[in-house]
């Protein structure tokens, strides 16, 4: 079996996204949301992180993370998240999917995928790009005509503090989706 590198540097900003198990669409559902909001908060107050962006939508997350200086463990942050995520669905009588007998001999559970998915932010174009796609998503995934019309997204925050006019990612989709995706893969 490969082994699995991640790049870490201290202090530094990560592209993150988190998939549901199967790709089962309720990470927007009310409860979801509720358990996954509170870990988050939990889980600053122990391991502290700045959400610089972040994008939910039925079955995955996107996240613009920047650690404090002298810490690169976002693994550990992600991997308490997702356990305890998965200990508070279930516990309230969610469904999991499936999973092989080679998942269950490691105690994993059909809530979310085991890994998730990083990518350091090199220069403040990386960082944009990245945080237009987060932005763009619900778009992109069909799940809203732009991105002020999606709710669980800190684009609403970014148009509060001047980063993005109200309009922004409306107009021609796919001339806004392609600039967007030329440099940023999910």
């Amino acid at each position: 079996m490969p082994e699995y590198r991640r790049y870490r540097v201290e202090g530094a900003t990560y592209f993150f996204t988190v998939v549901t198990d199967g790709r089962e669409p309720f990470l927007c559902q009310d409860e979801a949301r509720a358990i996954l909001r509170g870990l988050l908060s939990e889980c600053r107050a122990r391991w502290p992180f700045t959400t610089d962006a972040i994008v939910l939508l039925p079955d995955h997350l996107h996240a613009l993370w920047t650690l404090p200086e002298n810490d690169a463990n976002y693994s550990r942050r992600w991997g308490w998240i997702k356990k305890e995520f998965t200990k508070a669905w279930l516990g309230r009588g969610k469904a999991e999917q499936p999973v092989s007998p080679g998942r269950q001999h490691k105690r994993q559970r059909g809530v979310l995928q085991p890994r998730f998915w990083e990518h350091l932010i090199r220069d403040e174009d990386d960082f944009e790009r990245h945080a237009d796609y987060i932005h763009y998503n619900p778009v992109k995934h069909g799940h809203s005509r732009t991105p002020k019309e999606w709710p669980w997204s800190t684009f609403h925050d970014w148009v509060r503090q001047g980063f993005y006019p109200e309009d922004w990612g409306g107009g021609d989709p796919e001339a806004r989706f392609a600039s967007i995706t030329d440099t940023v893969g999910e």
